[in-house]
């Protein structure tokens, strides 16, 4: 329960000191039961018509959940669309049977839709044609409020006092037909979700937060989907061990030929080829599949034919001539890692010092978490390549060109100013 929801007539049990006696047990939290029941799942053009229709015709808000087939699939794309809104119920859409849901979409425009970890959801909803131009983020809520666990289930137990089923929610959602209890894990994600909204909302005010979070909701709903990540194979688990440009060769040959067989199979990469495996084979660069076969990770279980591909994988490696081979990991665009800074550049290294130190008290003062109220890359870069003068202006327009919201600028140029000018 927050602070907002509490009424006179009740003691703050945290201040007075007050609470049950230690032989009294403490009421059981109830289990979130769906109001309607479990809906039939939507798969096909004409259920997905009559949908489209009654939340078009809904009123308030609309809570948007999405379900992925994280570890079974490839890929990010959504196995179930969850919605429910005022007038119209909850919604379960199956997006294999229903692919485009830009329909619905549109019914929903100018609609603030309410995602918890809206980041999640967002590309996976993109890809079936679904975007809000107005969202509420109910776990960013929870951050700016200062709440210590903000996952769904912990926020509606301590802001709205009901248990969320546990589960399922790494379950293989391309399962088909989905078992009934997973469709009723599914429903109650979206069931509470103004409810939580409204309250969280409450909470934001109460603390004069509340611009402060549309604000951050805006950028969510505003910023254009991520590029592609340049050479995805350097992510590869445990790539730190991989030293040699030679190595380095197999570890993409391998990760390319695998992420191929997972594209084509539709299964999770980590399924075809662990990344533990193709590190081991990067680092002994086997002559031969009798010699892969010893390695962890191409045990006996693995048949002839795969074991035969990813050797043929290695041996391109090793026969690509030396101008060829993957350069080290190059340093993306911005300042070194900090722990470099004390030898390369002293006085950057006290700017960063400084001003870590004065953003963790302000964090600390206003409640919420560091990286929510700027960012640690936006900090080192302020630090590494200060402006020419550090005048409140300067830092401001610096902050600003990092993408930084009107909000934390307010609240960080003060300290970082003084970081940037004590430190000069």
């Amino acid at each position: 329960m927050t602070d907002a929801q509490e009424t006179a007539a009740e003691p703050d049990l945290r201040t007075t000191g007050g609470g049950p006696p230690d032989d009294v047990e403490p009421a059981p939290i109830p289990l979130l039961e769906p109001r309607e029941g479990i809906p039939p799942v939507v798969s096909t053009p004409e259920a997905l018509d009559s949908v489209v229709a009654a939340f078009a015709g809904g009123s308030g808000p609309v809570a948007v959940d999405a379900e992925r087939a994280s570890g079974y699939r490839y890929g990010q794309r959504a196995y179930l669309v969850q919605l429910r809104r005022e007038g119209a119920g909850t919604a379960l859409i199956d997006p294999v049977g229903c692919p485009d849901l830009s329909a619905l979409g549109e019914a929903l425009a100018g609609t603030e839709w309410i995602l918890h970890a809206a980041t999640q959801d967002l590309p996976c909803l993109r890809e079936i044609g679904m975007a809000p131009t107005r969202l509420f983020d109910t776990e960013l809520a929870g951050r700016l409020a200062g709440f210590p666990r903000v996952g769904l289930g912990a926020m509606v137990e301590s802001v709205l006092g009901y248990a969320l089923e546990k589960g399922h929610s790494a379950v293989d959602w391309s399962t088909r037909p989905l078992p009934e209890p997973w469709l009723r894990y599914a429903a109650l994600d979206v069931e509470l979700l103004v409810d939580l909204r409204d309250a969280l909302e409450k909470e934001l005010d109460r603390q004069g937060k509340l611009d402060w979070a549309q604000q951050e909701f805006d950028a969510i709903a505003s910023a254009p989907p991520a590029p592609p990540r340049k050479d995805p194979w350097r992510r590869t688990s445990g790539m730190h061990k991989v030293r040699r440009r030679r190595q380095m060769a197999v570890v993409r040959e391998l990760w390319t030929a695998r992420d191929n067989v997972a594209q084509r199979r539709d299964v999770s990469p980590g399924k075809v080829l662990s990344d533990a495996a193709i590190v081991e084979a990067a680092l002994a660069l086997p002559l031969n599949v009798h010699a892969l076969t010893a390695l962890p990770g191409f045990g006996h279980r693995m048949g002839r034919r795969q074991l035969e591909q990813w050797q043929a994988a290695v041996d391109r490696a090793r026969a690509l001539p030396d101008a060829e081979l993957p350069q080290p990991g190059q340093q993306v665009a911005g300042p070194p890692p900090p722990r470099s800074w004390a030898d390369k550049d002293p006085a950057a290294a006290a700017r960063l010092s400084a001003a870590r130190t004065a953003v963790t008290t302000l964090a600390e003062q206003l409640n919420l978490p560091q990286e929510n109220l700027i960012t640690p890359d936006t900090v080192r870069r302020v630090c590494w390549e200060p402006p020419r003068e550090a005048t409140p202006e300067a830092v401001e327009a610096t902050l600003a060109a990092y993408g930084a919201r009107p909000w934390q600028i307010e609240q960080v140029t003060p300290l970082l100013t003084r970081a940037l000018s004590a430190t000069a």
